[in-house]
């Protein structure tokens, strides 16, 4: 009997389809090995020295494990492609003590797919301790910053926060956006539109001032309401004529394969999954066999999904979908895997509204179809035909000054046919060179320049990727963690702001701690991990060389930094327990006034909670504020609790439901609704 280990039931299900009776298939259920949770668990000083311990939740699969790997006459590793799945493979071989005689294998697949797991069974290979030796490093370091750093902040801050070090710069990238933003100023700037028809036609189109005596005008070139308006009166009698034309045919390729990045970005976009609900989708998609393995950087495609996408587009659109040969892409990302495949379907045949039926049933399964739907759209898409637009550029002159219109209209869908994007079409009537054009109205519009923008889960994995923090795997759990920990949030736009615990940690590290925060070390890391990964660093020298001036500079800010300088204000108020000062103290959640003479008083006490000038519906007698759950979660509630205990999860408005007159309530989704749940009434903000 030949025992075939995986890190998932699920995928060792969709794996046991495949192979005979000579096999079996179990699954270590994850990790079965990690570091200890009360300690650090790394002997600093000999080596690094990690200290593995067996979970409680891992021991009942290690005992089925162990008692299969007596039985069998070898036992194949197969857990994923990747550092993390390597790692899994060799804590199974170390704890079920799998030496040669047991015929211990690895193999490993980008998909799951019978042809595949046969593939990769008669191509076995060794352990790789190169990738072992990587996602150890990674794991000793961030446990190293975790455990070393987060006392730190308890003492000098709060109880309860935490450091990491890809979580920290993550906060940063938050808080320096929150940061540009405040200092933002607004800029004034005007243009100028035209609004013309041809003197046979009554069809409209505008055209933009864009140039003056031949020479650009910028966008922040007409600053003021005055300088418009001169321009306008410039331009009183002027005679509109057609000086040039320029028709073209305008050719846009279709975006490349899913990666791991890009996945997350889109499907943010287009369905609004986080990340780390995207990542659990497909994890559940690739081990049942529908896609290939997720976690990758790579814009990679095998031979044969290139000619099984070839076959598939001409049969079902037609040949002139299909661009005459196979689209390659490279990758753009920095120590991308290239051995890697990017993320597509493992059958092109199989289309998204054939997949419910081959889906078991539960709670993921119509994101499962959604998610898929994105991937086989994308991937199809990635190996059709350009789309083609006509375009068509126009110079209209009016005294010294040039006005421009374009126009655009789709000749080709091509790859659109499979995948839309947005574009905008724009008519334009046939004009001809001199040709003179009727003036309907002349329009100057003002503008304001605009901060940047707030992050979303898709543009603040765009970021990380760009500034090379972290790799595929580690982005849904970065940002699902800050956010746990409440160091960033999202507002109602669903995009992210700093709390202000975040802003202050990131200020302390920034001031203390630099190199923890500093974006190009970060990505110097990683990039030091990938040479391990090919077998050209040693880890010890890696680890030595960070952990010496980190320890040191550490030992030093304990001395140096203190509590009151941070997370303490004083303040005029009087403890009503004791007598002693109030002080406005920073815990986890935020600011509260707390006694100076703790511990022996430990009272504390709300900072002025936000009125939202709405009476209690309730008691008649207190007023609705802004609360805050233990965990800053917001919510809204009667001022006079625990007297009164009226509460909502939406922001309550002051007006009443025109149908049962209880309070109505503004969503996060700025709709408006009644509060009553047995009431149906809604309106538009």
């Amino acid at each position: 009997m030949n025992l075939v280990i995986v890190e998932s039931p699920t995928k060792a299900k969709t794996i046991g389809k495949f192979l005979g009776p000579d096999f079996k298939v179990l699954s270590s259920f994850g990790h079965i090995r990690d570091l200890p949770k009360s300690e650090l668990g790394i002997d600093t000083e000999n080596d690094f020295t990690p200290k593995y311990v067996i979970p409680p939740k891992a021991r009942k699969a290690i005992k089925a494990l162990k008692i299969e790997a007596k039985k069998a006459d070898s036992i194949i590793l197969a857990t994923d492609e990747d550092r993390e799945g390597e790692a899994i493979a060799w804590h199974i071989a170390k704890v079920l003590d799998l030496d040669e005689e047991k015929k211990n294998q690895r193999i490993v697949f980008h998909e799951i797919t019978k042809t595949a797991i046969e593939e990769s069974l008669k191509n076995p290979r060794d352990l790789n301790m190169n990738l072992v030796n990587a996602q150890q490093t990674r794991r000793i370091l961030d446990r190293i910053v975790g455990y070393k750093l987060s006392p730190f902040l308890w003492k000098k801050v709060a109880r309860g926060l935490s450091a990491g070090r890809v979580q920290s710069v993550t906060v940063l990238l938050v808080v320096e956006r929150e940061k540009e933003i405040q200092k933002f100023v607004p800029q004034e700037y005007w243009d100028i539109t035209a609004l013309l028809t041809k003197k046979t036609e009554s069809l409209q189109f505008e055209a933009v001032l864009n140039k003056k005596a031949g020479k650009n005008i910028g966008k922040m070139d007409i600053k003021d309401e005055k300088e418009a308006d001169e321009i306008i009166k410039d331009l009183e009698k002027a005679e509109y004529a057609v000086t040039d034309i320029e028709k073209k045919e305008v050719n846009r390729n279709p975006l490349p394969p899913f990666t791991t990045s890009t996945l997350q970005q889109e499907a943010w976009k287009k369905l609004r999954f986080p990340a780390k609900f995207t990542m659990g989708v497909a994890q559940g998609l690739y081990e049942k066999g529908f896609i290939t393995y997720h976690r990758t950087d790579s814009l990679n495609l095998s031979e044969s999904a290139l000619f099984e996408a070839k076959d598939f587009i001409n049969s079902q659109y037609g040949k002139e979908y299909w661009p005459g040969s196979v689209r390659k892409f490279k990758t753009k990302s920095k120590g991308a895997q290239e051995a890697h495949e990017a993320i597509r379907p493992t059958s092109p045949n199989r289309a998204p509204d054939s997949i419910a039926k081959d889906l078991e049933k539960d709670k993921q399964m119509d994101a499962q179809i959604k998610l898929y739907d994105l991937i086989w759209r994308r991937f199809i898409a990635s190996q059709m035909s350009q789309a083609i637009f006509n375009s068509t550029t126009c110079d209209i002159d009016a005294k010294n000054y040039s006005f421009r219109t374009n126009g655009q209209t789709l000749k080709f869908d091509g790859f659109l046919k499979v995948y839309p994007i947005k574009f905008e079409e724009k008519e334009i009537p046939p004009l001809e060179k001199g040709e003179i054009l009727n003036l309907i109205e002349l329009s100057p519009n003002q503008h304001f320049t605009q901060p940047p923008a707030r992050y979303t889960e898709a543009s603040l994995i765009k970021a990380l990727e760009e500034n090379g923090i972290g790799r595929p795997s580690t982005y849904a759990p970065i940002i699902s963690t800050v956010q746990e920990r409440n160091y960033i949030e999202k507002n109602d736009q669903k995009r992210f702001q700093p709390t202000e615990i975040g802003t202050v940690v990131i200020n302390l590290l920034l001031e203390h701690f630099p190199q923890i925060v500093d974006i190009k070390f970060t990505a110097k890391m990683e990039e030091d991990f990938d040479t391990i990964a090919a077998g050209g660093y040693d880890l010890i020298l890696v680890l030595e060389k960070f952990y010496g001036p980190f320890a040191k500079n550490l030992k030093e800010k304990y001395e140096e930094v203190s509590k009151k300088d941070i997370a303490e204000e004083k303040t005029d108020k009087i403890c009503p327990k004791c007598g002693s000062p109030l002080i406005i103290k920073l815990g986890r959640f935020g600011k509260f006034y707390a006694c100076s003479g703790f511990p022996k008083c430990e009272y504390t006490e709300s900072l002025a909670e936000k009125d939202l000038g709405v009476a209690c519906p309730k008691c008649k007698e207190g007023k609705i504020v802004e609360k805050r759950t233990r965990k800053a979660k917001i919510f809204y509630g009667c001022n006079r609790y625990p007297k009164c205990d009226q509460a909502y999860w939406d922001k309550p408005i002051n007006k009443n439901c025109p149908k049962c007159s209880s309070l109505l309530v503004e969503t996060k989704s700025k709709k408006i609704k009644c509060s009553n749940k047995e009431c149906d009434y809604s309106e538009e903000k």
